[in-house]
């Protein structure tokens, strides 16, 4: 019988369709197409010259760890805070579980809760696609209950798939949503489906870009509450700190014991650790919000300015994130509709022709004719919108 990759393969990867990601498409320009923070990292201090590269680096990250909690902590205590963590035990390092950026962590559970082909999830779309990735590896059925049309979450309907079928183990939600950019709201979304008493199983909010949302409105402090709440968080965005892939999970002590005795022992290397650490103490924590409140300031002239365009319909997304989602008409016209034809030429042309890179989100449910835009820096949101204008002009002028 011999050596057979097609009968050896598990069916599932054969068949995987694998994550794009945005440097898949393009990796030259300005680069508005992955929600990265263009203003670069706030790092208060430089990388530490005498790391011990011949060594394993240490498996628990205590001291990262400590600081990031104490962050959050902070946060939820302050007056006003969208999430108070008053009553609450505070967050120890005990809570947190770190992976390879956030997708480590998602996969993580998926191995942790789900039985390979028995159970499933539960995700929301238009959603972030590593779940389904991570899904279907680990043969996994997903159930899918879609946001509404306002991207506001349908908390009714998920209560009835979770509980008519129990088989259900993990849901999936993403706040502030990507592509969607909206902060759902915890005590009308989220909160009910916590206190399910006839549901076993975990609510995950992805909470990738929490930083350009009110201070405060982490569900982190939460999980000290709800031993069925897992928080994800990065360093990805807010921090400036994609390049490093730290992505940080809270939850209750004993699921994140769970998710520490299946890590690999040695998943943040000494370098990644180092520039956590001086990326979290107080000096640059006050660095990196001077520049989110920098972005936040740019997302809101941006948006205004795109949305002054001719054919540029309207932002159909919220204002929590470090990006808009702008949906692209038909035509000039009163009449025109949203169009996923003229929002890809648009994009192929900015991208090809204008060295100006953002993301078409329009196959995705509610999402026709819609362009996701990073807000980058003043100097690049400039050129952006110059440029949009002058091609999605050129688009309707040869139609």
């Amino acid at each position: 019988m011999g050596f057979n990759l097609q009968t050896l393969a598990r069916k599932n990867i054969l068949t995987l369709q694998p994550y794009r990601c945005a440097r898949d498409d393009f990796t030259e320009g300005i680069l508005l197409d992955a929600n990265e923070n263009t203003h670069g990292p706030s790092v208060a201090e430089g990388v530490t010259s005498n790391l011990e590269f011949n060594r394993y680096p240490d498996p628990h990250q205590v001291d990262f760890k400590q600081q990031f909690v104490d962050f959050r902590n902070s946060e939820a205590a302050i007056a006003n805070a969208p999430v108070s963590n008053v009553g609450l035990a505070p967050l120890t390092p005990d809570n947190l579980c770190l992976g390879v950026g956030s997708d480590e962590s998602i996969d993580a559970l998926m191995r942790c809760f789900c039985h390979p082909g028995r159970d499933k999830l539960l995700i929301c779309p238009p959603t972030y696609g590593m779940y389904d990735i991570c899904a279907t590896v680990n043969d996994i059925d997903i159930v899918r209950v879609p946001l509404f049309p306002d991207f506001s979450l349908n908390t009714e309907a998920i209560i009835t798939a979770v509980t008519s079928d129990p088989s259900i183990k993990l849901i999936y939600l993403t706040t502030p949503g990507n592509p969607t950019g909206k902060l759902l709201d915890f005590e009308r979304s989220i909160a009910p489906l916590l206190s399910l008493e006839s549901w076993n199983g975990i609510v995950i909010t992805d909470e990738a870009y929490v930083d350009f949302s009110p201070v405060g409105s982490s569900l982190s402090p939460l999980v000290t509450k709800y031993a069925n709440l897992v928080v994800l968080q990065t360093l990805s965005k807010s921090f400036g700190l994609a390049g490093i892939r730290v992505g940080i999970t809270f939850a209750d002590e004993a699921v994140s014991r769970i998710l520490n005795n299946i890590k690999y022992p040695y998943n943040i290397s000494c370098l990644s650790a180092d520039i956590a650490i001086k990326a979290t103490t107080p000096q640059s924590i006050k660095l990196m919000r001077e520049k989110v409140n920098t972005i936040i300031g740019q997302r809101d002239v941006l948006v205004n300015e795109l949305l002054a365009i001719k054919g540029v319909g309207k932002n159909i997304g919220g204002l929590d994130a470090n990006f808009v989602l702008l949906v692209i008409m038909s035509d000039e016209s009163a009449s025109a509709v949203p169009s996923n034809e003229v929002a890809q030429l648009l994009y192929t042309k900015l991208a090809t022709e204008n060295a100006v890179v953002v993301r078409f989100r329009g196959k995705e449910i509610f999402c026709e004719g819609a362009l996701r835009v990073t807000v980058g820096t003043e100097a690049e949101n400039r050129t952006l919108v110059e440029k949009f204008r002058k091609v999605l002009g050129e688009i309707y002028a040869s139609k």
